[in-house]
């Protein structure tokens, strides 16, 4: 049986974890959590969703954290104009 909190077979997968490459990149939250659910897409079953649908709501998930920045640069923007 995996660790599903220290060793969550969803990111152990790859040579380096998304966390730790999150971590010693000192990378901001959006990017972190992007490079997360991008990772993990089509590797992680939800309860209640098949595998496809699984990915698909990491994919959304990407794309949500995307728009939450864009959103945010978008409101500095006009802050300045």
């Amino acid at each position: 049986m995996s660790d599903i909190v220290n060793k969550p077979s969803h990111y152990t997968r790859w040579k380096i974890e998304p966390i730790t490459f999150i971590m010693e990149n000192d990378l901001p939250f959006h990017v972190g959590n992007i490079i997360k659910y991008v990772m993990r897409a089509g590797h992680k079953i939800y309860e209640g969703e098949d595998a496809i649908g699984s990915e698909i709501t990491d994919l959304r998930k990407v794309i949500r954290y995307s728009e939450m920045r864009i959103e945010q640069l978008d409101k500095n923007m006009k802050e300045y104009i």
